[in-house]
């Protein structure tokens, strides 16, 4: 009898303890960290932006891309594609992808893989994938994709900074 009083009491503490870890544990992880931080860093730019810059930006480097029709696909979705001599394709869109860097504040985005060139700014991002060398002799395909974070934030975004907001002076007691 007293080995089953002194076996209860032992698995009694173990469960006690047990539960009390669990407790420790969930309320570490559950923790309030503060506010998340932003998905993208500056204000959301508008798409139209985007693409036009994105089309500018390659028609310096000599290819004539076009919009395809985003045929009810989300606002945060753009496509641009277009052909250019097979000899100097990648090195065209890789051209653009630096003079993006440059000249328009765009950083480099994910690693994708070795044949894909990714860029980012605000809430874009922009990818573009090389051709490689093609004997056909025909143009070679252009491709570029635009993505955004928040289609709220592409859709609704103005064409310009807008000034801030000015908050009200605390009421003085």
């Amino acid at each position: 009898m007293r080995r089953i009083l002194l076996l209860t009491a032992v698995a009694f503490l173990a469960l006690t303890a047990l539960a009390t870890a669990a407790v420790a544990v969930g309320a570490y992880l559950l923790r309030d960290l503060g506010p998340l931080p932003p998905r993208y860093s500056g204000p959301p730019l508008p798409r139209e932006t985007v693409v036009s810059e994105m089309t500018s930006i390659l028609a310096a480097e000599g290819i004539a891309v076009e919009r395809e029709p985003s045929g009810g696909m989300r606002t945060c979705h753009e496509r641009l594609s277009g052909r250019h001599a097979p000899e100097t394709a990648d090195a065209a869109v890789e051209a653009a992808f630096a003079r993006a860097r440059a000249d328009h504040g765009w950083q480099d985005g994910p690693d994708l893989g070795e044949r894909t060139l990714t860029l980012t700014k605000g809430n874009w991002t922009v990818t573009s994938r090389l051709m490689g060398e093609e004997t056909s002799g025909r143009p070679a395909p252009v491709s570029m994709v635009l993505t955004c974070v928040d289609e709220g934030d592409a859709a609704t975004a103005p064409a310009a900074p807008s000034a801030p907001a000015l908050a009200p002076a605390p009421a003085s007691s």
